[in-house]
């Protein structure tokens, strides 16, 4: 070995400072272990994808929209004329890059404190379990010699081959968060949630978008009932929804669509590609742990989420929900474990949310799930137009649905569809890890007049003692029906 692979010495580094790898950091500081951190952008990218260019900026921006379409609506019900008609992109970057930059500077702090090292740099494994180099254009390369290692690398957009991105007209679903001017006509590819989330934000802005999704509905990981609500709902605000159909190409002023009736162009300024996430893996050297990837790209883990017994993965790169909370929740296990901790990863259900208009949040089973599982369960449905609370912020679609063990009257699983509902999962998601009866919730006290009312409401329904809807409405009304 020349002096200068002279490897240095780490007691557990950390590969990636999204929301796996920070926290997987913190927590192995917190467990008295000394941490070295490395991502690509260095301090620059703490937060990763999420707090840069993913789940926050979105966020923003469809709060942004949000507020611009509710001006409107309450006009209607009082509020006085709103004062100015257009969207100003330029001052919402400046805003946005605030937020970010916050919350960047916030992970920062954390880190420091707790005495994390955080390094800038591209990460390659170079030898089974310990050995990794570490390169910078700035600086010379890096040897590092690891006790423990949690990779947290994330993923980035998935490109596709015939329409491939050219930062123009042909865009991913980050980079159109960058954009300071509306573009007049948008279409985009892919109708599961970050199109939807994405395209509805841009119709509420003012731009004239179309959504084309291959399967035969919205959101095609859930049930159809809840992807044709919501493409009900998206015609108030102009979109045209196309299902059932591909994408063949692009001509560059023209996007070009193959339906189950034919072929047609659609003349649009800007394309945004949604059609999925590729997991960082496919240039971590990987070989040198004789790791090899799965079809998709993603390392195969356990409950204890090692890949050797040195090294483990989280998050976007290990099989489940491409999740940021999910790989938040990891972080902990796999720092415990590279820490000696009997830590397993086993939740018993993780939320997922779609910020669509309304909103849509699952946690535990579906129906059609449950019965897969072998319970025997029943449904019970509370509208959303029979919340008093609901009534007053004039939002009035959607529904709660309680799937529940019939044998047990545990709750196995909450699909809530409707304002806020990013917020009232969490009850829903406690209920289910606490194998919680109905009976538990119904004797729970909710504040009136809430949201979160509805989860009594529709317990209730449940248990057979409906307050606030008829009686009668008690009845199996099919996965994601609502009343």
């Amino acid at each position: 070995m020349v002096v200068g692979e002279m490897p240095e010495g780490v007691d557990l580094l950390v590969v990636g400072g999204g929301p796996g790898g920070y926290v997987a950091a913190l927590a192995a500081a917190q467990l008295g272990r000394k941490v070295v951190l490395v991502d690509a952008d260095g301090e620059d990218g703490l937060g990763g994808i999420c707090v840069r260019v993913g789940c926050i900026p979105s966020k923003a921006l469809i709060e942004l929209s949000s507020h611009i379409h509710a001006q409107h609506a309450w006009h209607e019900r009082g509020a006085p004329t709103p004062a100015n008609e257009t969207v100003d992109l330029v001052k919402f970057q400046g805003w946005k890059r605030d937020v970010v930059g916050g919350l960047n500077n916030g992970v920062r702090g954390l880190l420091n404190r707790a005495g994390v090292d955080v390094r800038r740099g591209w990460f390659r494994f170079t030898r089974p379990d310990q050995g990794a180099l570490v390169t910078d254009p700035d600086r010379p390369p890096t040897h590092l010699q690891f006790k423990s290692c949690i990779i947290a690398t994330g993923s980035r957009p998935l490109e596709l081959k015939h329409l491939p991105f050219d930062g123009k007209r042909v865009v991913s679903s980050t980079a159109i968060l960058d954009l300071t001017e509306l573009p007049k006509k948008v279409a985009v590819v892919g109708g599961g949630y970050i199109g939807l989330e994405l395209g509805t934000a841009l119709a509420k802005l003012g731009s004239a978008v179309t959504i084309v999704e291959a399967q035969e509905s919205l959101l095609p990981t859930m049930n159809v009932t809840i992807g044709n609500l919501i493409a009900k709902q998206l015609e108030k605000f102009g979109v045209e929804v196309i299902t059932n159909s591909r994408v063949t190409g692009d001509t560059g002023t023209k996007l070009q669509v193959q339906t189950s009736n034919g072929s047609l162009e659609l003349d649009v300024d800007l394309v945004v590609v949604a059609v999925g996430r590729v997991p960082n893996t496919d240039d971590l050297g990987l070989e040198a742990l004789r790791v090899t990837p799965g079809a998709d790209g993603r390392l195969p883990v356990d409950t204890d989420l090692l890949l050797t017994p040195r090294v483990a993965a989280i998050g976007d790169i290990t099989p489940g929900p491409a999740l940021a909370h999910r790989a938040s929740a990891q972080a902990h296990v796999a720092a415990g474990v590279l820490s000696g901790r009997p830590e397993r990863f086993d939740p018993t259900t993780i939320a997922t949310v779609v910020f669509s208009d309304p909103e849509v949040a699952q946690a535990g089973f579906t129906a059609a799930g449950a019965a897969e599982a072998g319970y025997k369960p029943g449904i019970a449905s509370f509208p959303i137009s029979a919340s008093g609370r609901a009534r007053t912020m004039g939002e009035s679609i959607g529904f709660a649905e309680y799937v529940y063990d019939e044998d047990t009257g545990i709750v196995i699983g909450v699909t809530i569809v409707g304002a806020h509902a990013s917020e009232l999962i969490a009850e829903a998601a406690l209920a289910i890890e606490m194998a919680a009866h109905l009976e538990d919730i119904t004797g729970t006290i909710h504040a009136h007049p809430t949201m979160a009312e509805i989860h009594h409401e529709a317990a209730s329904v449940a248990i057979g003692r409906p307050i606030h809807v008829p009686a009668a409405k008690r009845r199996d009304t099919g996965e994601g029906g609502a009343a």
